[in-house]
């Protein structure tokens, strides 16, 4: 049995300790082991517990519960990821409220390439089919190591999961239950086929309905999780506005198809467009040219280059993500300012990267990625 597991997963299931309290306390008493065999007067005194919370802290009810929960996972190759592992996936760590732990079906790698997230209405039109499964299909001849994100749901989500399969990208399918089920169930063999090289991902432990505002969370790590989001097509509200909403929140590039002023499902991305807080789309080329991607051709150099990321360290693939944030670079002070390290530590990592090709010092100590 994993006891350090255990606790993880006990820890998620306490009701009134979300996210961002779930990480204080864990800063404040030092380990997630701690918590549990802290004695319950003394969480009570910790800011934001009080006695209702200690009380179930303590409880032997949750361990027991985290402990069927492993067997589950265990029996079910489902991999656990606790976000303060190398594994979990470094873009949602930046979000505040970002998952504590994640469970993950399939074979993928969050740290690696880049992530486009495609949502859109349930209600699909003709013409949003259309748009999504060209803007994919686009997207993988012109962007080495890509991984499409979405969320399985009916229309939009589901198109671009699929071609995503039909192309042979990654994708992940980020779902508001658990995984000892797929909903809804009419998406199971497309599920299926993503697993081979790509992942189903969840926060919420197996018998977890799909509950409404369970939707509503997964929509954040659809958000936090990708380097640009897209909205094909939604009306004036509904999720896809919620995950747009978010990733604005999270300083992510948002872009979105515009359509006719009296069609119901383009009214969403207009008002979007309009308010400017999503880039105006028509094609993959636009995503290319505002995010400053370069387009892969026959022969390209990017090839090698993103080979070496699988060397990199963790430090040097943070530092990579915050340059594609700044086409015109980062002096090595605002690096260190944004990633809270030392600017003798990061001047090193950058010097250690310079010599492996990745990136370029300019005048004025500035570095930026090396096309």
């Amino acid at each position: 049995m994993d006891d350090s597991l255990k606790y993880k997963i006990a820890l998620t299931m306490i009701h009134g300790i979300g996210n961002i309290l779930a990480k204080n306390l864990i800063a404040y008493i030092g380990s997630v082991e701690g918590i549990f065999k802290e004695k319950r007067q003394n969480l009570a005194k910790i800011p934001g517990i009080g006695e209702v919370l200690s009380n179930e802290i303590v409880s032997h009810s949750l361990i027991e519960r985290a402990e069927k929960e492993i067997e589950f996972i265990s029996k079910n190759q489902i991999k656990a990821i606790f976000f303060t592992e190398k594994d979990y996936p470094y873009r949602l760590k930046e979000c505040p409220d970002s998952p504590i732990l994640l469970y993950c079906k399939g074979n993928t790698n969050f740290n690696e390439g880049k992530f486009v997230g495609i949502v859109g209405t349930r209600s699909a039109t003709q013409t949003g089919k259309e748009n999504c499964t060209k803007l994919v299909s686009d997207l993988a001849a012109m962007v080495p190591q890509l991984t499409i994100v979405s969320g399985l749901a009916y229309g939009i989500d589901i198109y671009s999961h699929k071609a995503a399969v039909e192309n042979h990208l990654p994708t992940i399918g980020v779902l508001g239950h658990g995984l000892d089920r797929i909903y809804p169930a009419a998406h199971r063999s497309t599920a299926i086929k993503m697993l081979a090289h790509g992942a189903l991902l969840t926060e919420f432990i197996s018998e977890t309905n799909p509950d409404k505002p369970n939707f509503v969370k997964r929509n954040r790590i659809i958000a936090g999780l990708c380097d640009a989001l897209v909205v094909v097509e939604s009306g004036i509200k509904g999720g896809a506005l919620i995950t747009a909403e978010l990733a604005n929140d999270y300083n992510r590039d948002v872009f979105a198809f515009p359509g006719r002023v009296d069609d119901i499902w383009s009214k969403g991305c207009n008002s979007l467009i309009k308010s400017n807080k999503a880039f105006l789309m028509e094609t993959a080329e636009d995503l290319l040219q505002i995010m400053n991607w370069e387009k892969l051709d026959s022969g390209s150099e990017i090839a090698p280059q993103v080979s070496m990321y699988f060397d990199l360290a963790e430090e040097e693939k943070e530092i990579l993500f915050q340059l594609r944030q700044h086409a015109d670079g980062l002096q090595v002070n605002e690096l260190a300012i944004q990633m809270s390290k030392p600017f003798s530590k990061i001047s090193s990592l950058l010097l250690q990267m310079e010599f492996k090709g990745l990136v370029k010092c300019l005048p004025g100590n500035i570095y930026r990625i090396i096309k």
